[in-house]
């Protein structure tokens, strides 16, 4: 095989890679979208699980749910993986350290997604400790509490997560997502859509991100596993404040709108 045969291969390699793994971003989207219809049943007292598990149990709930339960969780490992592709060899598009600030983020985000597709896999199966998200947090930051220096790892924890809110909202409101983005690929009306659906979805994620770091704080400061908590705390959290119900409604919105905007995303983010 010649250099340019080679390089052709490999091109083709990459294709069929770029485009599983936007199906799997689609798929992304799908638990986006199903999330917020949870998170609107919180707000009005008809739910009992509102996060990403609570998704995907949503979407098996049927017989025809189980295939499709399938379908995301292959497409969810495959969005993962091309995270990781990202990771290793994307983003050349920018230069620097804010290329490696990319590529940490695009890691960081196939980490959960693979989590979250493993999931799928184990709900599909039956596997699954069917426990939510805030349950499991609160095991894991139990485990923390118990050692030495336990309450100040669960604080750092927050930060972090905290952090993460910071660079959403940031994300958000500056529309720095759409830097990833070719909206040339995108039919023309659903173009000035793209900037508003993606600024709503971040910011959203931001409050919810926020809250979990709050949760995380308590946690900490009071030495107390109960106190921390998922997504699904953290909408319940938001659900229980005053004008609750209207505060969770506008983040399920923008949850959606994220949902809505993974599938512009999938469609259209540079190689």
């Amino acid at each position: 095989m010649n250099r340019t045969e080679a390089t052709a291969e490999r091109g083709e390699k990459s294709n069929t890679a770029q485009l599983l793994g936007r199906i799997g971003m689609a798929c992304y989207g799908v638990v986006h979208l199903v999330v917020a219809f949870l998170a609107l049943q919180v707000a009005f007292g008809d739910s009992e699980q509102a996060d990403q598990k609570g998704a995907l149990q949503q979407i098996g709930s049927t017989a025809f749910g189980q295939v499709l339960l399938w379908i995301m969780a292959v497409g969810l490992v495959l969005f993962g993986l091309w995270q990781f592709l990202m990771a290793a060899t994307g983003y050349e598009w920018v230069h620097g350290g804010k290329r490696t600030r990319k590529r940490i983020g695009a890691a960081a985000r196939g980490v959960v997604v693979i989590v979250l597709g493993f999931t799928a896999f184990r709900l599909a199966t039956g596997t699954s400790s069917g426990q939510s998200s805030s349950q499991n947090q609160q095991e894991f930051t139990a485990k923390l509490l118990s050692l030495p220096a336990g309450p100040v790892l669960i604080v750092l924890a927050a930060a972090g997560v905290a952090g993460v809110a910071i660079a959403a909202a940031v994300k958000g409101a500056k529309q720095k997502f759409l830097e990833d983005l070719d909206t040339r690929e995108l039919p023309g009306p659903s173009r000035r859509w793209v900037g508003w659906l993606g600024t709503t979805g971040y910011l959203a994620k931001a409050v919810v991100f926020a809250v979990v770091a709050v949760l995380l704080a308590i946690a900490g400061f009071n030495a107390d596993a109960h106190k921390a908590g998922g997504l699904d705390a953290a909408l319940k959290t938001l659900a229980a404040q005053p004008f609750g119900t209207v505060l969770l409604t506008v983040v399920a919105l923008g949850l959606a709108a994220f949902g809505v905007y993974c599938f512009a995303a999938a469609w259209a983010h540079k190689r």
